[in-house]
């Protein structure tokens, strides 16, 4: 099967997902109806102006949050139908995350930090993987330190050795530059990019910086809710310009 076939098989898809949040005056729609697949070995960021029901999007694809009605469908999984035990279980073998604050344990080195994920599993962790994923990211020289010793940036890493060392299908991020400068949020980007490229799994990333979905294949822009665009082999002015049609 070719890279182009493959590319179009979604990891993930979302068949008509409508979630609401309740407030004083009713449930306030967050998705209307949203229908939408996540290619595998692929980037996808999801952009749009603030409340435009990204982040929502981004929990009901990964199963952190239910929707109020419509499929979520992993493989040949249906999350939106799962009870929370096994929606733990999906999470812990197929689903990684990667998150804006980083969400490191601040007691635990770098090391045992991206450990975790293997400990939380049971049976015995072998360093020389662990190793292996802070390698990957360049931080192999810092496993001893604790992240208050660490950069943003390296960090921001360690999370993703944390998420890679899990092996996933499918990586979710949101907004993993978003607390980091110019230089490091590259450097983050990178490395999603390796993890498509050459570790050929999925991410579907939530961000707000069009330099950073220009790393994407494909951007999906929402706005009150609903997809409203898509654009394939994004570049940032062309990411900025469908931004400032969704946002004026």
């Amino acid at each position: 099967m070719s890279l182009l076939t493959d590319i179009r098989l979604p990891a993930v898809q979302l068949a008509a997902v409508s979630k609401s949040y309740p407030c004083a005056a009713g449930p306030v729609p967050v998705l209307r109806e949203v229908s939408l697949g996540f290619p595998q070995r692929a980037l996808t960021a999801v952009m749009g102006p603030s409340g435009s029901g990204k982040t929502t999007l981004l929990n009901c694809a990964a199963g952190l949050d239910k929707p109020d009605s419509g499929k979520v469908i992993l493989g040949d999984t249906d999350l939106a139908a799962c009870d929370e035990r096994e929606l733990t279980t999906v999470r812990r073998s197929r689903i990684g995350f990667v998150f804006q604050q980083f969400n490191l344990l601040p007691m635990l080195t770098a090391y045992e930090n991206v450990a975790l994920p293997l400990r939380l599993r049971g049976g015995r962790v072998k360093r020389d993987r662990v190793m292996e994923a802070l390698r990957r990211v360049g931080l192999e020289h810092e496993a001893n330190r604790r992240p208050a010793q660490l950069s943003g940036g390296q960090q921001q890493r360690v999370a993703i050795a944390r998420t890679l060392v899990a092996e996933p299908a499918i990586v979710f991020a949101d907004e993993p530059t978003g607390s980091l400068d110019r230089r490091s949020g590259r450097q983050i980007m990178d490395l999603l990019r390796d993890t498509v490229d050459r570790v050929g799994r999925t991410v579907v990333m939530v961000t707000h910086d069009p330099a950073a979905a220009a790393c994407a294949d494909r951007v999906v822009f929402l706005s009150d809710g609903k997809v409203v665009g898509r654009l394939d082999h994004p570049t940032a002015d062309a990411v900025a310009h469908q931004l400032s049609l969704w946002e004026g």
